[in-house]
C-alpha cells in the first residue's frame, strides 16, 4: 500500500520527466529559466563517475546521489536559484545545501565556498569549488537532490536524459 507522500513523490517525479529538457551542457552556456531543467553544476565534458542508486528501504545501502567528474579546485555553480541552507564540515568534508523552488534540496561535497546560511543565489553563479575529503574519489563531486525530504536522483534534474527505447520481444507469428 502507498503513503501518500511516497504516491506525491512519484506523481512529481513523473512529471518532471515529462517537461521539455533543455540541452545545457554547461553552466555558463544558460539559466534553468524554464524551472524544468537545472544546470550542470561544472564546467566542462558531463561524465558521471558513480550513478545514483537507490535504498532498497530507508536506511538501506544505496548512493544517494550522483558523483560528477569534477577536478579539484573546479568552480562549482549553483544549478538553479536557491537559498545556502547550509555551510560547513560534515565528518570529514565541507559541503553545501542549497533549498530551491518545489520543496527541493540540494547539497554538494566535497565543497568549499565563502557562502553563508541565507545569502541568496541564481543559477549558474558561482557557489564555490571543488574540494578534498568526503566518500567521492578526488576529481569528483557528489550532488545530493532531495524533494520533500526524500532522496532523488539528481540526473532526472538535469536535462538529456536518454529516453527508454521498447524493442520488439517476440518473433513476428
Amino acid at each position: 500500500m502507498r503513503t501518500p507522500s511516497r504516491t506525491l513523490l512519484l506523481l512529481v517525479i513523473v512529471a518532471i520527466l515529462l517537461l521539455p529538457l533543455g540541452r545545457s551542457a554547461t553552466a555558463s552556456e544558460g539559466r534553468a529559466e524554464d524551472g524544468g531543467t537545472w544546470l550542470w553544476p561544472v564546467d566542462g565534458a558531463r561524465r558521471v563517475v558513480e550513478p545514483y542508486r537507490a535504498p532498497a528501504h530507508e536506511f538501506g545501502a544505496g548512493h544517494r546521489g550522483a558523483d560528477l567528474a569534477a577536478p579539484t579546485s573546479a568552480v562549482v555553480h549553483a544549478p538553479a536559484d536557491g537559498v545556502v541552507a547550509f555551510r560547513g564540515t560534515v565528518v570529514d568534508r565541507p559541503l553545501l545545501t542549497l533549498e530551491h523552488a518545489g520543496g527541493l534540496v540540494s547539497t554538494f561535497e566535497p565543497v568549499s565556498s565563502t557562502l553563508s546560511p541565507g545569502d541568496v543565489v541564481s543559477a549558474g553563479e558561482e557557489i564555490g569549488i571543488v574540494a578534498f575529503g568526503g566518500h567521492t574519489t578526488p576529481g569528483a563531486l557528489h550532488v545530493g537532490v532531495r524533494l520533500a525530504g526524500e532522496y532523488i536522483n539528481p540526473m532526472l534534474l538535469f536535462g538529456d536524459v536518454p529516453r527508454a527505447i521498447l524493442l520488439p520481444c517476440c518473433e513476428p507469428l
